[in-house]
């Protein structure tokens, strides 16, 4: 597949067929948007108006989302060719985005073996709440915090069948390592987590997760596996023959709740 019909497929699977479980999706002659209930972040995936329309649009988009009170963002990636939208989005009282994502894609049946062999590590799958304890132990060791909000959205995206795989890497029987993959379109299976605790870092725990994840998208017939990387992760995933794809960006509004921009 050339790169321009994977980022057709990319947009169709993942922008604008896609559904999240705990989001109502509203499609627009202008925009693709996904409303979660309060406190969730709100978004628009996908803009199809063009150059000529965008300032109206996105100041429409405000006072729709404005009076929900929620935080909301804009994704704005690379190849949809609109050179304008950042500026009408920062006009509009958003925030610029001065951490885009490299979005990387890797074709699961081009791999090769190596990226599908089994580790000596104890890898095992998450399917219930008590599991979710050593995500949650995890997430707050590196990020500090409470990440608590895992055990209401995860907790309802793993009762969905095939919708959410989660793993957890142990060590003398401790979680050090966590990583999980959604299944939400049709091609394309995404990556996300990849997440070490210090203490148990530079020993093969992120690669020997990349692997079982791999593995299980394959199986599944998935044909591309995805992922948001930063420039910390970007070279990681490189080296197991991901490849660039596009950019995306996360424009937020700043929020003033009395409905004044």
């Amino acid at each position: 597949m050339t790169k321009n019909g994977l980022l057709i497929s990319y947009d169709k699977d993942l922008r604008l067929h896609v559904n999240y479980p705990e989001a109502r999706k509203e499609i627009t002659n202008d925009v693709v948007r996904f409303i979660r209930k309060a406190p969730g972040i709100n978004f628009v995936s996908f803009t199809f108006a063009d150059c000529t329309r965008l300032e109206r649009v996105v100041d429409r988009e405000v006072e729709y989302l404005a009076p929900l009170q929620q935080p909301f963002t804009w994704k704005v990636y690379e190849h949809d060719c609109l050179p304008t939208l950042s500026r009408a989005l920062l006009a509009n009282g958003f925030i610029g985005d001065n951490d885009p994502a490299a979005v990387m894609v890797l074709d699961v049946n081009q791999a090769p073996a190596s990226e599908f062999e089994a580790s000596g590590f104890d890898i095992r799958r998450i399917t219930n709440r008590d599991g979710l304890r050593d995500i949650v132990h995890v997430l707050n060791g590196v990020y500090g915090g409470h990440n608590d909000w895992v055990y209401e959205r995860m907790g309802l995206h793993l009762q969905i069948p095939g919708y959410l795989s989660m793993y957890a890497a142990y060590v003398d029987g401790k979680p050090a390592s966590i990583a999980w993959t959604y299944f939400p379109g049709r091609n394309f299976a995404t990556l996300f987590g990849g997440t070490t605790l210090a203490e148990y870092r530079e020993r093969g725990l992120y690669t020997s997760l990349l692997h079982k994840r791999l593995k299980e998208i394959r199986e599944r017939g998935y044909a591309f596996a995805v992922v948001e990387t930063g420039p910390t992760s970007k070279p990681i995933v490189e080296k197991h023959g991901f490849q660039h794809l596009t950019t995306v960006w996360d424009y937020e509004w700043k929020r003033n709740w009395s409905g004044v921009k």
